[in-house]
């Protein structure tokens, strides 16, 4: 996925009420951007870093920018904007980067599906294959230091989803166990958006229930894969498997 117009180089000042930032930079002075994640974004930003931006190009917006990657003092990018995961992992199923999606015919976005009133974020389906319900979490929280929950030190480079408790994530687990229990592929797709993680893990030192359910959904069939991105100012794109340690 290649960003057009070209991101805007600027400065990190502060994050603030969820959907806000102030960057500066020598074009504009100081200014706010639209932060379209409304999650914890724990560890994925501090002050100084470089925030790269993307001109909306419609004046009527109150905030024209919106911030998309994050580059942080160690040299890691970040993406932040957690609406573009859909289109990294599409673009990289119809190129064969994710091996084990390859061969369905037909490929769609947010459909409709399952008991609790969800949308799966893609549907591959194929006249000679069971039905493919892929949900996608995308990863940015590296740890390190020490596990406060059990006073053992984080291995280099170990992400871990959610950063937050996510009741949302434990429905999604819910309904691809039914996936599977009705005869269909079910898949879980953690999308590392974060270049310094190695290893991806459920974060049960922040919500152990949804670690709980993952550990059970893979026992029950629903297969789980981690890809890792390549992120630069010019693009995204889906590189390599990473392991998945649950």
């Amino acid at each position: 996925m290649k960003f057009s117009p070209p991101l805007i180089k600027t400065t990190l000042l502060k994050r603030y009420k969820r959907f806000l930032s102030d960057v500066v930079n020598d074009e504009h002075g100081e200014f706010t951007a639209h932060c379209p994640n409304t999650g914890s974004m724990k560890n994925c930003w501090q002050e100084g870093d470089t925030a790269w931006l993307l001109d909306s190009q419609n004046p009527k917006r109150k905030y024209l920018y919106t911030w998309v990657l994050n580059q942080n003092l160690q040299g890691d990018w970040i993406c932040i904007n957690t609406h573009l995961a859909n289109q990294v992992v599409s673009e990289g199923i119809d190129n064969g980067v994710v091996a084990e999606l390859r061969g369905y015919e037909s490929l769609q976005q947010e459909v409709k599906y399952g008991d609790e009133n969800s949308r799966i974020d893609l549907l591959l389906t194929d006249p000679n294959k069971p039905n493919c319900y892929v949900e996608i979490k995308t990863v940015t929280l590296l740890e390190s230091g020490v596990n406060e929950k059990t006073g053992e030190e984080f291995q280099p480079g170990a992400g871990y989803f959610p950063d937050a408790v996510s009741t949302r994530g434990q429905k999604h687990i819910r309904e691809l166990i039914s996936m599977v229990e009705q005869g269909h592929r079910a898949v879980l797709f953690f999308l590392v958006q974060h270049t310094g993680i190695r290893t991806v893990s459920p974060a049960s030192h922040i919500d152990p229930k949804y670690a709980e359910l993952l550990n059970d959904a893979a026992q029950k069939g629903v297969e789980i894969y981690a890809y890792n991105t390549h992120i630069s100012a010019a693009e995204i794109k889906l590189r390599q498997a990473l392991p998945v340690i649950l």
